[in-house]
């Protein structure tokens, strides 16, 4: 799905000067430090344009690849600190998940896939994201970091849905 079409979107975009960004930057650091995750880079500019990238992993999605791409892509944004609208970072990520650079671009042109990003997105606002990350139990959306243990709590601690 598209994060920048979800109703929370603008959240990031609502800053008005340097110092809020950077107490939000700081605090997502401290956070992600004390969960014991390696050292975050910020991709200039964030948020950035990620329909490409979203491209890809609804094809990653069709060949069984989400999850590989997901995580590499991911490292290539927050560890490496790289703007995942740049079609390199999108194909370095693609490659450590042995997906073709070609099959890549390819696969990210067509109506197909962009008609399957915004049907995922759509049913994402239907059924109550407003913003990510999140994660849908049932009919329970949970947001933020903590979304996962809500999940948990939510099914009674068991993780089964």
């Amino acid at each position: 799905m598209l994060a920048r079409e979800l109703p929370g979107a603008e959240r990031l975009h609502a800053f008005r000067c340097a110092a809020p960004i950077d107490a939000f930057r700081d605090d997502v650091a401290r956070r992600a430090q004390t969960l014991g995750l390696q050292p975050l880079r910020w991709p200039a500019p964030f948020p950035f344009d990620s329909e490409l990238a979203m491209r890809v992993a609804i094809y990653a999605m069709q060949i069984g690849r989400t999850v590989p791409f997901a995580q590499a892509a991911f490292r290539q944004a927050f560890a490496g600190g790289h703007d995942l609208s740049d079609p390199d970072y999108v194909l370095i990520a693609a490659a450590a998940c042995e997906m073709h650079p070609r099959a890549v671009l390819s696969a990210a042109q067509r109506d197909s896939v962009g008609e399957q990003l915004r049907a995922s997105t759509a049913a994402a606002i239907d059924a109550g994201v407003r913003d990510v990350p999140a994660v849908r139990v049932g009919g329970q959306v949970f947001h933020g970091e903590r979304a996962i243990a809500q999940a948990r709590e939510a099914l009674g601690g068991t993780g089964q849905a």
